[in-house]
């Protein structure tokens, strides 16, 4: 069931908009079936939601990983077609993880452009703050970027998180991360040591996108059931306090 904050609001002009394309490759996407279509409103206008944004972002992921547009349609038809948007956004990661390390120095009035919207003074400090993006010691007025965290970090400036949550947040993730793929690379070495160099290399290539997409699948349906357990005891602490006191009078 489609939740209020998921109820489709965009125009495509401002689809267009938030996802940095242009109406006429909105409506390109559509014809060829790789966007579903749009809820008709009032005065027959198409209104298009958060899952319309994330199956875009996601499709811009798969062109920059190199991916032709067949290969695209491909790659859609087999996902489910009532994916939510926070589903698409995990797909997308994986995706995105494919991608080798790529930080370049761009003139601040570039990162605008690569992040897909305007970022004000404030925005830019906050991406040196959660370090996105960091001033190049080499260039007046640039930035070092890693185009695949660019995006990531642009999503957590409308988070309504503080920055001292999102930083320590991030620190968690890097902690937890970094031990699990020490532990996962100590179980592997210890699988391939009778093997030589070239198998070592083969064996890692073919385990590592499996370990990462495994690792998300983990990590979201462990989240979603930890968001599930924390409203559940928020209800009872609700229902708790509007329950009278045994042997009070009722109203």
């Amino acid at each position: 069931m489609t939740t209020e904050a998921e109820e489709p609001t965009l125009t495509i002009d401002e689809l267009a908009a938030r996802s940095g394309v242009s109406v006429r490759t909105v409506r390109f996407y559509s014809t060829r079936g790789l966007l579903p279509p749009p809820r008709i409103g009032p005065r027959r206008v198409g209104r298009y939601g958060r899952a319309h944004l994330a199956r875009l972002e996601l499709i811009e992921e798969l062109q920059l990983q190199g991916m032709t547009l067949a290969a695209i349609e491909r790659y859609l038809r087999r996902l489910p077609p009532d994916l939510s948007a926070q589903d698409l956004a995990v797909h997308r990661a994986v995706v995105s993880s494919w991608a080798p390390e790529a930080v370049e120095t761009v003139p601040r009035e570039e990162l605008g452009r690569r992040a897909g919207r305007a970022l004000s003074d404030e925005d830019v400090r906050r991406l040196v703050a959660m370090d996105v993006v960091a001033p190049a010691a080499d260039a007046q007025d640039a930035y070092r970027v890693d185009s695949g965290l660019l995006r990531l970090g642009v999503e957590l400036l409308d988070v309504p998180l503080s920055q001292e949550v999102v930083l320590a947040a991030r620190a968690s993730l890097i902690e937890h991360s970094r031990a699990a793929a020490r532990e996962l690379s100590r179980l592997l070495r210890d699988a391939v040591a009778e093997r030589d160099a070239q198998d070592v290399r083969s064996l890692s290539a073919h385990v590592q996108p499996l370990v990462v997409q495994a690792l998300l699948t983990t990590f979201q349906r462990s989240l979603k059931r930890e968001v599930r357990e924390w409203l559940a005891e928020a209800e009872q602490e609700h229902t708790r306090e509007e329950r009278p006191p045994r042997g009070a009078p009722r109203a």
